[in-house]
């Protein structure tokens, strides 16, 4: 039980602090064990790494703000990466396809839905509908 509550602090820092550099030795002492014993206890718990969770994080955050039409180049140093080319290499490889074809899929299902209102009336229908993806 102690575990869990520790590693529930390490999961609310993450998504608090998830446009921040994180390291494992900051999760781990706010779990309280050490940095081996917590990306073992992490994974088991919540099925990823400790890394791969703030990646995932990172890009749910990104997704809604490419549909708010925030320019990606803004997008990757806002959410935490060091640069486009990071934030569109994690982003294809959670998502399957590139920031601008998100872009482009989000446009067309908002077409479909009757528009009304453009793309940012739809940004939250289509980001949990094309969200779940990835």
């Amino acid at each position: 039980m102690k575990q869990s509550i520790g590693l529930n602090a390490a999961r609310a820092f993450i998504d608090a602090h998830f446009n921040e550099p994180v390291t494992l030795a900051q999760l781990a002492a706010l779990s309280a064990l050490s940095v081996s014993r917590f990306a073992t206890v992490f994974r088991q718990q919540y099925g990823s790494s400790p890394y791969r969770y703030l990646c995932g994080v990172r890009i749910q955050r990104a997704q809604t703000m490419l549909l708010e039409g925030v320019p990606g180049s803004v997008v990757a140093t806002e959410v935490g990466f060091f640069d486009q080319s990071h934030f569109g290499r994690h982003f294809k490889r959670c998502c399957g396809m590139t920031p601008s074809m998100f872009i482009q899929r989000a446009a067309a299902n908002a077409g479909k839905h009757g528009g009304g209102g453009g793309l940012k009336a739809s940004a939250a229908r289509s980001a949990s509908a094309i969200g779940s993806s990835c």
